[in-house]
C-alpha cells in the first residue's frame, strides 16, 4: 500500500493516512503522544482516527506499514540492479539514518504490542516478512536452493534488526563494521557453511 501526498482519493481510512503521512513524513508520533494531539495535528478528530485506526497504536501500525511499503518499492530497486550483498547495504543504510531512528523506535514498539496480540496487528505482522522474501529471492538468484535462500535471508534480516535494536536501546555500542560482519555470515561463494 503506497500512498503518495497527491493522492486524495479513496476511502476515508486512505485519505487519512495520506495525512499522517504529510504530517509526519519519515518519523513517527512518539507512543505518549495522545491520539488527541495526533488528531489536531492532522486536523481532524480523535473520534475519525479511533474509528479507522482503532487506537494511537493503530495509527502507527499503519503509518509504518505505508512508510515499510514506499521503502520496500526504493530497496526493490537496489535489489533489481545489485547483488545480495549491495541491497543488505542498502537495508542497512536506509534504517540507521538518524532521521529514521523514531520510526525504527516505533517499529520496535508495534512489533513489541504485535507480539501481545498479533490479531490485532494482522497487517503489520504480514508486512514483516517483506525484507526477507525479496532477500531471499536475491538469494536464489545467486545460486542458493529455495530453502538455503530463505534461511539466509531469515537470518541476515534478523542481524539487521537485532544491531538496529542494539543501536536504540545503546546508542554507540554496535560495532562500526555492522554490515561487514553481517554478510561474513554468508560464505563469498553463497553457500551456507
Amino acid at each position: 500500500m503506497t500512498l503518495s501526498t497527491a493522492e486524495r482519493k479513496g476511502s476515508a481510512r486512505e485519505r487519512l493516512l495520506a495525512r499522517l503521512l504529510d504530517a509526519f513524513g519519515e518519523a513517527l508520533p512518539p507512543p505518549e503522544t495522545s491520539l488527541r494531539e495526533v488528531a489536531a495535528r492532522i486536523e481532524t478528530s480523535h473520534a475519525l482516527l479511533r474509528y479507522h485506526f482503532g487506537s494511537l497504536s493503530g495509527v502507527l501500525a499503519a503509518l509504518l506499514e505505508a512508510q515499510r511499503s514506499r521503502d520496500n518499492e526504493t530497496l526493490l530497486e537496489a535489489a533489481r540492479q545489485g547483488t545480495f550483498d549491495d541491497f543488505v547495504v542498502a537495508i542497512w543504510r536506509a534504517y540507521t539514518r538518524p532521521e529514521r531512528l523514531s520510526r525504527a523506535r516505533g517499529f520496535f514498539y508495534v512489533a513489541g504490542l504485535a507480539a501481545y496480540g498479533p490479531e490485532d496487528f494482522r497487517e503489520f505482522v504480514e508486512s514483516i516478512g517483506d525484507l526477507t522474501a525479496m532477500l531471499s529471492s536475491l538469494a536464489e538468484r545467486e545460486g542458493l536452493d529455495a530453502k538455503e535462500a530463505r534461511d539466509v535471508a531469515a537470518v541476515t534480516v534478523a542481524a539487521i534488526r537485532g544491531l538496529l535494536l542494539q543501536e536504540i536501546l545503546t546508542p554507540g555500542t554496535r560495532p562500526e563494521d555492522a554490515v561487514t560482519l553481517i554478510l561474513r555470515m554468508r560464505p563469498a561463494d553463497g553457500r551456507s557453511a
